[in-house]
């Protein structure tokens, strides 16, 4: 408590004033937390002393907020590409670091470069977690050690555990897991010695929002979904399974807390199951696109999803209910193609602001033949007037030279 309170003087966080008439001063307390290492085992007790936010009425108090929390889509292109192009990673936990002389990217806030002529050097910030990647170990020594003059920090070394996640490298490439964090989700639910599933859900399961009694404490399922949502930053086989799921935060059922418990099943089935960033990929990326057309039994809405590889390491996926009822399969899959190129804009600039060359056209691949013929075709017509737009996007893409999308026959996949 002491060091935080020093920290908060040294880099002047606050200065004392005469409360404004009629103003109402907002409280503090302190947040204590033990931060542990991956094996479980105590690494260091931190305080914080905190602001009261949440008694500030949004709207009057205040109308927006900023924190500096990089996407972990980021975070995995990052390991990915360090991999590749076998950059050293080292982590540092500093308070209030502000960087000057690095370039912020267009992509994501949170992420700084510094490229000279013989190297770069790259900070992802988290909060107070940093990431520091590059090429040369020098210029990585001298930004921690600069930044230690400015600032209260802890050099954690080598890159290990991060943000729950547990970073294992070798000559062949990067592994990332979070074994722990699904131990710990197992225990919490007491499902250590239960029977191991072979996959997260039912092939045909239709939940809904009348069938089976309410939980008589819908936190429970809350806190549950909650981890496993989490838990898909290293586990794209259960995305799929948890968004089904988080679709009934609201008002859970006893047939949704058993479609959890299956999850969990399958989760103890490989709890240290996660994803590996090859040292020998290459950095073309390949997308992929799919669509389950009137999935939902209650909206007919239909579920899209995408999955994205830079050469053969998995950086992006996602699985969501689209906003609209799609009239056919062909809409469905189209949109779903629409809502891929978005993401596939992004990680250009992404890959850009990394200093990662992408001259050839990403490869998106979707398995509908009506859906590529929209796409390919300048001329619009009545049957897909009502999806102009998302047209618009995709074929821009196209002509642009960022997109080239490829068929893939249904058999091909898994």
């Amino acid at each position: 408590m002491s060091a935080e309170l020093q920290a908060l003087q040294d880099n002047s966080t606050w200065t004392l004033e005469h409360l404004p008439p009629g103003k109402k001063p907002i409280g503090c307390k302190w947040v204590f937390k033990t931060k542990l290492k991956a094996d479980g085992s105590i690494e260091r007790y931190k305080a914080r002393l905190v602001a009261k936010g949440y008694t500030q009425v949004e709207g009057l108090d205040y109308h927006e907020t900023f924190a500096p929390v990089a996407k972990m889509t980021t975070v995995r292109c990052l390991l990915a590409i360090a991999a590749t192009k076998n950059w050293i990673i080292h982590q540092l936990d500093v308070n209030n670091a502000f960087l000057h002389g690095f370039r912020q990217s267009q992509a994501d806030h949170s992420l700084f470069t510094l490229v000279t002529h013989t190297s770069i050097t790259i900070v992802l910030v988290y909060v107070d977690d940093i990431l520091i990647a590059g090429n040369a170990l020098s210029q990585i020594d001298f930004f921690k050690n600069l930044l230690s003059t400015h600032f209260k920090t802890k050099d954690l070394g080598t890159l290990k555990f991060f943000l729950g996640l547990e970073v294992a490298r070798s000559s062949a490439g990067i592994f990332l897991n979070q074994r722990k964090y699904t131990l710990d989700i197992l225990s919490d639910s007491g499902q250590l010695g239960a029977r191991t599933a072979s996959f997260p859900m039912e092939q045909h399961l239709k939940l809904s929002t009348e069938d089976g009694s309410l939980l008589p404490d819908p936190s429970i399922y809350r806190r549950l979904v909650g981890h496993l949502i989490y838990l898909t930053i290293t586990r794209p086989d259960i995305v799929y399974a948890v968004n089904i799921l988080s679709q009934f935060m609201h008002a859970p059922r006893v047939p949704h807390m058993t479609a959890a418990t299956r999850v969990l099943r399958y989760l103890k089935g490989n709890p240290g199951q996660g994803i590996f960033f090859s040292s020998s990929s290459t950095t073309q990326v390949t997308a992929y696109t799919d669509s389950d057309w009137a999935s939902c039994p209650t909206t007919r809405r239909s579920t899209i999803g995408y999955f994205i590889q830079l050469g053969t390491s998995p950086i992006s996926w996602r699985t969501k209910k689209q906003t609209t009822v799609a009239r056919s399969s062909a809409e469905a899959e189209y949109r779903a193609m629409a809502v891929t190129t978005c993401e596939l804009t992004w990680l250009k600039q992404l890959l850009t602001d990394l200093s990662i060359p992408h001259p050839e056209p990403f490869n998106l691949y979707c398995d509908n033949q009506s859906a590529l013929h929209i796409a390919h075709n300048p001329v619009f017509h009545e049957r897909i007037k009502h999806i102009e737009i998302d047209c618009h996007i995709t074929r821009d893409k196209i002509r642009s030279g960022l997109l080239k999308v490829v068929h893939t026959s249904s058999h091909e996949q898994i």
